[in-house]
């Protein structure tokens, strides 16, 4: 069975225009108006939306995470159903803080059965702390022998909370993530936890200036903490390196001092900031703890999923270009990843396809891999006919 999703504006997400997509099993066979007339065509009407690669996010703790109030305080896992009703059909699970009552075998299994309910799922190895916890005897073996494990992180730097690493040990860990990353050909990132604490980046460019790891091997996220860590996160773009927003924020953030994502790119934007080194990644089902002045813990806040779509939403209702508000969840993010396949509208790229509607910016449908999972407010995933009611 072939799809035509006819007449949409399309997005790849460079503007391309008013033309059909053709979808055959899980790709993108063909961009443009060719007369195919056949039964076994399935034509949708996308006339009035924008026709988008679907979103990628790189930052999600698919079995929940937290803890640091206590047992009680440990946040949900990811359900799939909210991920295909945000729009994200590729996402990267991880670890935080706690990598003891949350292992790296729990995290592949959830990872696993996200991609049977019709998503693409990657996760990295370790998590806050260095030494990172794995599975086989380094990061290295990690990355060559676990087909699922793309990266390293989130490891935490600037933060109470983190393993107060030097940057030799960061250079050692960046450098075995390199190697893993060179002999399996995945993109060994490394996931950088940045925390409130002043030191910010310093420890990024400590490893820079004191080893021979390239800035790109490091992809420092929640850059958009504060505006000083912003400041700091335009700086390191400049220099050429990765930078990634969160687009989870509670009110008591944003009374901290944070910056919405939206507000964020808005800000490159007027700046005239390289974007395509910037993206966004929504921290769902983080824990998102508060602590007093002393380091105390007052309470706890959770991340969503839905973010992702609504801070790009946001991002282009603020004046900035679609196509820019795009590329900081579609392909930013899939290129930092090294996934090719992923994050852009084009011919033989995964089918992984958002129709948004034109005037209210409402998410219409989604496709994942050349299957229609959501659409008119309804999920439809596998796993629910595994089950007797």
């Amino acid at each position: 069975m072939l799809t035509q999703i006819i007449g949409g504006i399309c997005y790849s997400p460079e503007p391309l225009g008013q033309q059909d997509v053709w979808v055959a099993g899980q790709s993108v066979m063909a961009l443009g108006n060719q007369d195919l007339r056949s039964s076994l065509v399935q034509q949708v009407d996308a006339s009035d939306c924008y026709v988008v690669p679907g979103l990628v996010d790189s930052l999600a703790h698919i079995i929940g995470g937290g803890g640091e109030g206590g047992f009680r305080t440990r946040t949900t896992e990811l359900k799939t159903a909210d991920a295909i009703a945000a729009g994200v059909t590729t996402l990267v699970g991880v670890l935080g803080t706690d990598a003891i009552t949350r292992t790296l075998t729990n995290l592949l299994a959830k990872a696993q059965a996200i991609n049977e309910e019709g998503l693409t799922c990657y996760c990295h190895t370790g998590s806050y702390q260095i030494p990172a916890k794995t599975l086989f005897a380094d990061t290295m073996d990690d990355l060559v022998l676990i087909d699922k494990f793309i990266g390293v992180g989130e490891v935490a730097i600037a933060d109470h909370r983190s393993s107060q690493p030097t940057y030799q040990e960061l250079a050692r860990l960046a450098s075995q993530a390199r190697v893993g990353g060179m002999l399996s050909g995945k993109a060994g990132i490394v996931s950088v936890h940045v925390g409130p604490a002043a030191a910010g980046l310093e420890l990024l460019w400590q490893v820079v200036a004191q080893s021979d790891i390239p800035r790109t091997q490091f992809y420092p996220t929640h850059i958009n903490r504060n505006q000083s860590l912003l400041e700091q996160g335009w700086q390191w773009l400049q220099q050429g390196g990765w930078i990634d927003l969160t687009t989870s924020c509670t009110p008591e953030d944003l009374a901290q001092g944070e910056i919405k994502c939206a507000a964020a790119l808005q800000q490159a934007w007027q700046r005239g900031l390289d974007l395509s080194r910037l993206t966004f990644s929504s921290d769902a089902n983080a824990s998102l703890p508060f602590f007093n002045a002393a380091g105390d813990f007052i309470g706890l806040g959770e991340g969503k999923i839905q973010s992702l779509y609504q801070e790009m939403v946001d991002a282009v209702r603020l004046g900035v270009p679609l196509e820019h508000a795009l590329r900081a969840v579609t392909l930013n993010p899939a290129t930092v990843l090294k996934l090719p396949h992923k994050g852009r509208l084009a011919v033989k790229a995964d089918a992984d396809i958002l129709l948004i509607d034109k005037a209210s910016l409402q998410l219409r449908a989604v496709m994942a891999k050349g299957r229609w999972l959501w659409s008119d407010g309804r999920v439809a995933v596998e796993r629910s006919s595994l089950f007797f009611d």
